[in-house]
């Protein structure tokens, strides 16, 4: 949900409005913030529920050990 806060000498705000459509939170035995806001202050990451999106793709993870290696390997600074 969100509302607009108007400046001024005293507290106004609009009547409040979803932000988001679909089904975000916490999984089972999570706890704790489920987002986090950009740098930029204009995006949002958030934990989507499982399910959720039929349409998604499967989830997975991708672990890249010693990355700096490989990355000093693919991009050579000499």
């Amino acid at each position: 949900m969100r509302v607009g806060v108007a400046q001024g000498p005293t507290w106004a705000a609009t009547a409040p409005s979803k932000l988001f459509e679909g089904r975000y939170g916490a999984a089972a035995g999570q706890s704790g913030r489920t987002y986090d806001v950009a740098p930029d202050g204009k995006r949002f990451l958030m934990i989507k529920a499982v399910g959720a999106d039929q349409a998604a793709a499967p989830m997975s993870l991708v672990v890249v050990q010693n990355w700096l290696e490989e990355l000093k390997r693919l991009v050579p600074t000499h």
